[in-house]
């Protein structure tokens, strides 16, 4: 990895750090609000989490719902931060199924822990990784999920093709991710603070898909595309901002 992709990790795991200690919203002021964040997904999905849980929803979607998990299976869930899609994800997978969330912050996967050991959630793990590079078996799993992190990448080809590495052959991907419709200026780009927030890191849905194909991924389909002014604020010049929920699956 090049010395470029460094200083994009560095200030990612910065602010997500201050966030998950100080509990703030996951962006700077007016840009997103954290708190409205649980509000994407079903509301009866959220009825056995805690408050502590509930409140470090930073994700972009639901991907659990697309995802279509069967008990049995076993997940990866990519930025886990504070466990929200994890814990989801173990309700649906049940006792004979097992979910595995991947984060690079350490008071993140403080906070999702304490979750874990306070819920008794002896399905869910929880380890220190970049998405870039997996700290999972290949061929392992059932599905890889990942909600509003990917956007968050400085090489977002190697993420895609680490979760075509960890899926078992049928294996399938659960996204929900912020994508543009049109590029940002390489000035914009450049701006480290605004990718740490879900904005600037974004990339066209076009060029997201052509990079999950490239990786291997066929039935590539974008489930919906909504616009994504309710979690980021979109500047002048900036091009149009969606969320997206996107599912591919690897060749059996």
């Amino acid at each position: 990895m090049s010395d470029s992709v460094i200083p994009i990790h560095e200030v990612v795991q910065e602010r997500y750090g201050a966030i998950a200690t100080s509990g703030g919203s996951c962006c700077a002021p007016g840009s997103c609000d954290c708190a409205t964040n649980a509000q994407l997904y079903d509301p009866a999905m959220l009825t056995e989490l805690p408050p502590e849980v509930v409140g470090l929803s930073l994700g972009c979607g639901d991907p659990i719902t697309i995802a279509g998990l069967q008990p049995g299976e076993w997940v990866v869930d990519l930025g886990s931060g504070g466990g929200i899609d994890c814990f989801l994800a173990a309700q649906r997978v049940g006792d004979a199924g097992y979910v595995i969330g991947i984060d690079m912050t350490p008071a993140m996967l403080a906070k999702a822990n304490a979750s874990k050991v306070r819920m008794g959630a002896n399905n869910v793990e929880f380890r220190r990784g970049q998405i870039e590079a997996m700290p999972v078996v290949s061929d392992s799993v059932d599905v890889v999920m990942s909600n509003c992190v990917i956007n968050l990448s400085p090489d977002k080809s190697a993420v895609f093709a680490e979760a075509f590495r960890v899926l078992k052959p049928g294996g399938r991907i659960s996204v929900s991710d912020i994508v543009t419709e049109g590029e940002f200026s390489a000035e914009l780009r450049a701006d480290a603070a605004r990718w740490a927030e879900c904005v600037t890191g974004a990339i066209d849905v076009s060029e997201y898909t052509a990079k999950m194909a490239a990786a291997g991924f066929t039935d590539i389909t974008v489930v919906d595309k909504t616009d994504a002014e309710a979690v980021v604020e979109r500047q002048p010049g900036m091009p149009r901002l969606y969320s997206a929920r996107i599912t591919a699956r690897k060749p059996a």
